[in-house]
């Protein structure tokens, strides 16, 4: 896929029901009435998503993205697009809503709990809160990988002389965190969060090297500008993204997707994305290791016995 190509395809992507930028998504209990209110301008497939979850919230609320496209007669494309268009970043949001008025109707009231944290809250119900949050997001970033597109990226990275590793903030400790399972297997790899460095390591890449940007967001510069250095001298590119629309995916061979976790005020997206950001990196990790198992089994086990003696309590070194 051309460069050209890639813009192209990001900007129709962009402009296909990107979610609002800067409002609040509508309280549960504004669902019925947001869908009453934007149908008509919806297409016919995004009008039978719509009145499905205003139909039946309880229903439609245990359904993942596929099931809920297969129930409606759609695609998973068009249930992401009518979530952005009723005012949810994406869809687990508005499965969360849909839960939430669900249980209005069947109480009366609002439900007593829910995955926002406060700041009065105790330390029970925040665990309780953090735990059904990533439950959740590892229950939706499963349900939307592309396993054709995780496949390639594991080819890839299986055959690669080398691997660099692209991410600042929350991110970067993700691609430490794969940086480090890779070297274990005998892969070389390497993470880098110094921008400059990241760029001036990107340049000596090319064909059968790979390169991997990790950005929530998709549109993290520092991130994004090694991937293109990358990508233009023919390095295989991945893209581990909350937001496949964004312009990290202009310069990515392969998109893997992370779920879009909800923002608290305690908890901005740049944390919780995290917890998917792992999920992602484990499973590409451990396709690469099956991939070169007759390789990555005895490096892994060398290194296990080279670290033993520091977890022993009578370390004599």
């Amino acid at each position: 896929m051309t460069q050209d190509v890639k813009e192209s395809f990001s900007a129709a992507r962009a402009a296909t029901g990107a979610a609002p930028g800067t409002s609040a998504p509508p309280a549960p209990a504004a669902l019925a009435a947001k869908v009453r209110t934007l149908a008509p301008s919806m297409t016919r497939s995004m009008q039978l998503v719509a009145e499905a979850v205003a139909g039946d919230p309880a229903g439609c609320a245990a359904l993942t993205v596929t099931g809920l496209a297969e129930l409606t007669g759609t695609s998973e494309a068009t249930v992401v697009r009518t979530a952005r268009l009723l005012g949810y970043p994406g869809y687990r949001d508005l499965r969360l809503a849909l839960a939430g008025l669900a249980a209005q109707q069947q109480s009366g009231r609002a439900p007593a709990v829910t995955a926002d944290i406060a700041v009065d809250d105790p330390l029970a119900d925040v665990v309780a809160k953090l735990a059904y949050d990533e439950q959740q997001t590892l229950a939706d970033t499963a349900a939307a990988l592309d396993t054709v597109q995780l496949g390639a990226a594991v080819t890839a990275a299986a055959a690669a002389r080398r691997i660099d590793i692209y991410g600042v903030g929350a991110s970067a400790l993700v691609g430490m965190d794969l940086a480090q399972k890779l070297s274990r297997i005998g892969v070389i790899a390497q993470a880098h969060s110094d921008p400059h460095l990241a760029v001036t390591h990107a340049v000596q890449l090319r064909a059968g090297d790979v390169a991997i940007a990790i950005t929530h967001s998709g549109s993290t510069w520092d991130a994004i500008e090694p991937l293109r250095v990358a990508f233009d001298r023919g390095a295989t590119t991945v893209a581990i993204t909350g937001r496949p629309d964004g312009p990290v995916s202009q310069y990515a061979d392969h998109v893997l997707t992370t779920s879009t976790a909800r923002e608290s005020e305690l908890r901005p997206a740049a944390m919780s994305s995290r917890t998917s950001q792992l999920l992602v990196v484990d499973c590409l990790f451990i396709g690469v290791a099956q991939r070169t198992y007759e390789t990555a089994a005895p490096a892994l086990s060398a290194s296990y016995e080279a670290l033993a003696h520091r977890h022993s309590p009578r370390t004599a070194r």
